[in-house]
């Protein structure tokens, strides 16, 4: 019984230190020399300072920035707290919050179709993306804020649209900081 409880201690002991010590370093020094931004957290700096991520969203709720999703996460884009609603498709309150956005997005733009990643969370909380359709649902809005017009707006939404990854994964996507940051440098907020 006591050689069986040593080697078990030993056992629990190497795997620990194995699995829960140098793996871990070894995995993520060797993702730092070989992906150093995206092991760093895919970063984005704006004048020396830290704006945000490429792969976090965050809530932008001025009529002058393009929104992205709805967040489940927390109070909203909180990294701590990503999760999905899990709010099923009958459940009233999701059906009441994504009747009440769906109103707001009408008003802003009547008659024109909603995308529904403009009224649905995803499942992180989290995503920093929305589609092409939404960004374009957003155009008017933002343009009637920042001046200017929908055609000038066009191309800086085609410029931060990244195709499906490697051709088949995924959709078509725009990362709202990115684009956000593009129109601050391009269309001055007044």
């Amino acid at each position: 019984m006591k050689n069986h409880l040593i080697v078990a201690v030993k056992f629990t002991l190497i795997t620990t230190l194995l699995f829960g010590i140098v793996y871990p370093l070894a995995v993520t020094g060797l993702s730092k020399l070989l992906f150093p931004k995206q092991a760093n957290g895919s970063l984005i700096e704006k004048n020396g300072q830290v704006v945000g991520s490429r792969l976090i969203g965050q809530a932008f709720t001025s009529d002058k920035y393009f929104h992205p999703r709805p967040s489940a996460a927390g109070s909203g884009y909180d990294a701590t707290a990503s999760s999905g609603s899990n709010l099923g498709p009958t459940n009233q309150q999701l059906v009441d919050r994504v009747k009440q956005d769906v109103a707001k997005l009408q008003k802003e733009n009547p008659g024109v179709p909603i995308p529904a990643d403009l009224v649905t969370a995803s499942g992180s909380g989290l995503d920093p993306e929305v589609s092409p359709a939404a960004a374009e649902f957003q155009i008017p809005r933002v343009a009637h804020s920042r001046g200017t017009t929908a055609e000038a707006l066009r191309p800086l939404i085609a410029r931060h649209t990244r195709p499906r990854q490697w051709g088949i994964l995924g959709e078509s996507r725009v990362n709202v900081l990115e684009l956000n940051l593009d129109l601050d440098t391009s269309f001055p907020a007044k």
